[in-house]
C-alpha cells in the first residue's frame, strides 16, 4: 500500500512538472551562422547551443545549425531575421554598426571590458536591456549567447614600431576597432574571415585580424605572415548573439524562452572554459612555425588608446544611441574597477 501509494505521489509530481513541457508545441528553425561551425568558440558555441536545447528539452527544441552561406550569407543575417525570411541566426553585433552604430558595442570594445565584466555588465547591469530596446526597432530580439577570449591583435607584414608604420596601409579590420585604425591614416577594408588568406596572400591587404589564436592557426595564416602582435586591444572580449525574429519569439511558451535563456547562459560558461583551455598550444605551434609573437610597445598601446577615445567621442556625437549605451557602459565600468582593483591579483 505505502509503495503504491508513494508511485502515485511521485506519478502526480511528475506531471505536475512534465505536463507543461510536454504539452509545449516542438520548435523546429533553421539556423544560419555567420561563421563557420568548426571554428572554435566562435563558430562552435552555435552547435553547443544547439546539443544543449535538444538534450535539455528531451528534442522538443531543434536548431538546425546551417553553414554560411548556404541559406543567407553572413553580412545578411540581421535582415533575413528581421524580414522573417529564417526565424533565427547566430552571428557577432558588430556587423551590423552600418545601420546601427550602437550595435558595436555589444560586439567588443577597445580598452574595453574582458569576458567576466562584459558579462556582467549585460546580465546584471542595463546592457541587455539596451541591447533589445536597439533591436526591437527592427524586429528581433538579441539573446547574448557565447563569449570569445581576447583576439590577437592582427596579422602584419612588417614589424610596426609607431604609428606612422600604419598609415596608408591597406589592413582588414572590424568593429570599433576598426574605426579607431582609420582615425589613424589607415585604410581599413572589410573582408569576411574565409577570404583572408587569399587577400593576403595576393597582396591584397597589408595586415588584418580575425580572431583568437586557436582559430587563426585553424586558418592558416602563419603560413603567409610571421608577426603576429598581442595584446587584442581592439577586442578584450567578443559577445557572441542568437537573433531571434519578434513574433516568432513572442509565439513561444514561456518555458520555451526560459529553455534558450538558460541554453545560451550555459554556453557562455563553456565558452569562457574552452576559449580559455585552449590558447596556448596554438602560441607555441606558431612559435615553431616561425611566427613572431610581438607584444605591442606602451607608445603604440598609448597611440591605440588615444585615438580610441577620439572614436568613442565622435561615435557619441553623431548617434544618440551610441551615447546612452557607451555612457551606460562606462559608468557600470567606473564602478566595476573598485572591485577589480581590490579583488584581483595584479599580473
Amino acid at each position: 500500500m505505502k509503495k503504491r501509494l508513494a508511485a502515485l505521489v511521485l506519478g502526480g509530481l511528475f506531471l505536475l512538472v512534465a505536463t507543461p513541457a510536454m504539452s509545449a508545441k516542438k520548435v523546429k528553425w533553421d539556423v544560419p551562422i555567420a561563421f563557420g561551425s568548426k571554428l572554435e568558440v566562435l563558430g562552435s558555441s552555435a552547435v553547443k547551443l544547439s546539443d544543449f536545447l535538444k538534450d535539455a528539452s528531451g528534442k522538443k527544441i531543434r536548431l538546425k545549425i546551417v553553414e554560411p552561406g548556404k541559406i543567407v550569407p553572413a553580412f545578411q543575417i540581421f535582415d533575413a531575421v528581421k524580414n522573417g525570411k529564417v526565424k533565427a541566426g547566430f552571428s557577432w553585433a558588430g556587423y551590423w554598426q552600418g545601420k546601427i552604430p550602437a550595435a558595436a558595442l555589444f560586439a567588443s570594445m577597445p580598452f574595453g571590458p574582458e569576458p567576466s565584466e562584459y558579462l556582467a555588465w549585460l546580465h546584471e547591469g542595463n546592457g541587455m536591456k539596451l541591447w533589445r530596446e536597439l533591436y526591437a526597432k527592427h524586429n528581433i530580439v538579441p539573446v547574448q549567447c557565447g563569449i570569445l577570449p581576447p583576439e590577437t591583435s592582427g596579422w602584419f607584414k612588417t614589424e610596426i614600431t609607431s604609428p606612422d608604420d600604419l598609415k596608408g596601409k591597406k589592413i582588414r579590420w572590424s568593429g570599433l576597432g576598426g574605426k579607431v585604425l582609420a582615425n589613424m591614416g589607415v585604410s581599413v577594408v572589410q573582408i569576411p574571415g574565409g577570404e583572408l588568406f587569399q587577400a593576403a596572400e595576393k597582396g591584397v591587404i597589408d595586415a588584418f585580424e580575425f580572431s583568437m589564436p586557436a582559430i587563426d592557426r585553424r586558418l592558416g595564416f602563419y603560413k603567409i605572415i610571421k608577426n603576429n602582435y598581442y595584446p587584442g586591444w581592439h577586442q578584450p572580449a567578443s559577445p557572441l548573439e542568437l537573433l531571434v525574429n519578434k513574433e516568432t519569439w513572442d509565439k513561444l511558451e514561456d518555458e520555451q524562452r526560459a529553455m534558450i535563456e538558460m541554453g545560451c547562459m550555459a554556453v557562455n560558461a563553456w565558452a569562457i572554459a574552452r576559449g580559455e583551455a585552449i590558447q596556448a598550444e596554438f602560441i607555441e605551434q606558431n612559435e615553431k612555425d616561425g611566427v613572431n609573437n610581438r607584444y605591442w610597445s606602451e607608445s603604440m598601446l598609448d597611440a591605440f588608446r588615444k585615438s580610441t577615445d577620439e572614436v568613442m567621442k565622435a561615435e557619441s556625437a553623431k548617434d544618440a544611441d551610441f551615447k546612452r549605451v557607451y555612457e551606460d557602459m562606462q559608468a557600470f565600468r567606473a564602478s566595476y574597477k573598485n572591485w577589480s582593483k581590490l579583488g584581483y591579483m595584479p599580473r
